[in-house]
């Protein structure tokens, strides 16, 4: 049994882990959030007609990978996944909200919220998570899953190129608004695409499983986000609000609740790599940023690695003198 670390507790570091454990390994899970979520956040406000809830990050997930697929068959039967029609006839969402799958996930695992990992370091004992108080571990392999931008300061001290893929791969940001009013907005669709500078707005409240008020989230796209990257939320909440009424019209009642948050990494074309893996090293990378930006591609990464550490720990037990998983210093 091999001891993995993953940074990050987002969908591909959980897929990862569900493969890992799945094959006899060891997981520990550390990551920065207060719970399960990532990308797949809800944001849940109290108002004046009741808790309004927003799915702040991806807002659906397609499926096209066989494997993924299976999966989703079993987070449908499980009820915490349905379609959401009017996004496509392919879409999905989790219910009763995105955290749903999330959390479902996580609940199988170990994983340590609210720490943040500083670095990671190579000791001769094994490899060390380094957090702000304390270092965790020692761990015979570790894994990033996380944004490139947040990947490459800490892989580039142990593998140069795998720190320049994460360097060459550079995330779009996007500016998120929740807005929750105390009727439904009349003449608009339960879908805005491209509205100006409106690459999504959506009435979150059109899902399956929702409750409370109506809710709406609108996403800028990406050149908008940019350009008011350092924008206070509060200025950016009233500008988003602004556009949605436009969209609508011109006209929108106050919203009982409003709110913006900035999602610094959001999109990704993905550099076409998969999963990162050092077998000499026992040092991993994964996300959707090596694949693709969606949700599907989170997991599939999750899992590509996953298959690369399985292997390399099988070739470790039957050659025993080549310790693949040797953290000692070169």
């Amino acid at each position: 049994m091999t001891r993995f670390a993953i940074i990050g507790a987002g969908i591909a570091g959980l897929s990862c882990a569900d493969k890992l454990k799945s094959a006899g390994h060891s997981v520990a899970l550390f990551d920065k959030g207060r719970g399960p979520g990532g990308r797949m956040s809800t944001r849940r406000m109290a108002t004046s007609l009741g808790e309004a809830a927003f799915d702040h990050g991806a807002q659906y997930f397609t499926v096209r990978d066989p494997a993924f697929k299976r999966q989703l068959g079993i987070w449908a039967n499980l009820g915490i996944a349905a379609p959401w029609p009017a996004a496509g006839t392919d879409a999905w969402v989790g219910v009763p909200r995105m955290t749903a799958i999330i959390s479902h996930m996580a609940a199988d695992h170990e994983v340590a919220w609210e720490h943040i990992v500083t670095g990671i370091v190579r000791r001769t004992e094994g490899w060390l998570a380094r957090g702000k108080e304390t270092d965790h571990g020692p761990f015979d392999a570790i894994i990033l899953a996380m944004p490139a931008e947040q990947a490459a300061p800490l892989v580039s001290l142990h593998d140069f190129t795998m720190g320049r893929v994460a360097l060459a791969a550079r995330s779009q940001p996007c500016w998120t608004g929740m807005f929750a009013f105390a009727e439904p907005l009349s003449g608009m669709s339960a879908i805005v695409r491209n509205a100006g500078d409106i690459a999504w707005a959506a009435r979150n409240s059109s899902k399956l499983g929702r409750t409370g008020p109506e809710a709406w989230v609108v996403q800028a796209n990406a050149a908008w986000s940019q350009e008011h990257l350092e924008d206070s939320p509060e200025r950016v909440a009233k500008l988003l609000l602004e556009m949605l009424a436009m969209a609508a019209g011109g006209h929108l009642p106050k919203p009982v609740a409003e709110v913006a948050h900035r999602w610094r990494f959001a999109l990704s074309a993905g550099t076409g790599d998969g999963a990162l893996w050092n077998p000499a090293l026992a040092l991993g990378v994964c996300g959707d940023w090596l694949l693709g930006p969606r949700v599907e591609c989170a997991w599939l990464s999750g899992q590509m690695l996953a298959a690369h550490c399985i292997k390399a720990a099988r070739l470790a037990e039957r050659l025993v003198d080549v310790p693949i998983f040797s953290c000692r210093p070169d």
